[in-house]
């Protein structure tokens, strides 16, 4: 996975009125769950981190670990939860959860398809259906991308998360989801009737 390294500072007031004025200030209000438990669900840490410093992290296909410099403390986090204003798109609210080398996590990595697909090839069109797949795994495990090969694809099959397998990674996401398929098109249809009657 990619890093990055942001830096942000703690929240002691957590009300309406401050987070709004932190918003007015320019930065973002966020948790960080760490690893402390209490009655068995992480703590949470309210902490506040510039938009312009989060932009690169949130606005990108990629997914992020992030080492966050928190007054002077250092945290290895990824983004888990993250709430959008409606109408505008601006960002309000992120969930950190704090992760470590051995403690895997359960997180969304997107889907590259490699190869010309046979059913391409022959006037299909190529259909991807999910972007990214859940993956359990420690963080240092998971790569950025899930590179699938498609080149063996034909018109009117499809690859699901069940078929899929990475070395270390265990898939979340359920085998019954369809990733990526062929359809058929006006030009394939033809070509098809084109070969019967010949």
């Amino acid at each position: 996975m990619k890093e990055i390294s942001i830096s942000g500072k703690k929240r002691t007031d957590v009300g309406k009125k401050a987070t709004k004025l932190l918003r007015k200030e320019g930065y973002v209000p966020c948790n960080l769950y760490g690893e402390n438990n209490k009655d068995g669900k992480p703590v949470a840490e309210a902490i506040a981190i510039l938009a312009t410093d989060l932009r690169k992290a949130v606005y990108t296909p990629h997914v992020y670990v992030v080492n966050l410099d928190i007054e002077g403390e250092h945290h290895t986090a990824v983004m888990k939860e993250m709430q959008f204003h409606p109408t505008t798109d601006a960002l309000l609210h992120i969930d950190f959860y704090e992760v470590n080398e051995e403690k895997p996590i359960t997180i969304g990595i997107p889907v590259k398809l490699n190869g010309l697909a046979q059913g391409v090839r022959d006037g299909g069109r190529m259909n991807l259906t999910v972007r990214k797949i859940n993956v359990t795994a420690p963080y240092k495990n998971i790569p950025e991308v899930l590179n699938i090969d498609v080149t063996p694809l034909t018109i009117g099959k499809s690859i699901k998360v069940g078929q899929l397998q990475f070395d270390g990674l265990e898939m979340a996401t359920s085998k019954e989801v369809v990733v990526c398929s062929i359809k058929a098109t006006r030009k394939s249809n033809a070509a098809a009737q084109e070969a019967t009657e010949e």
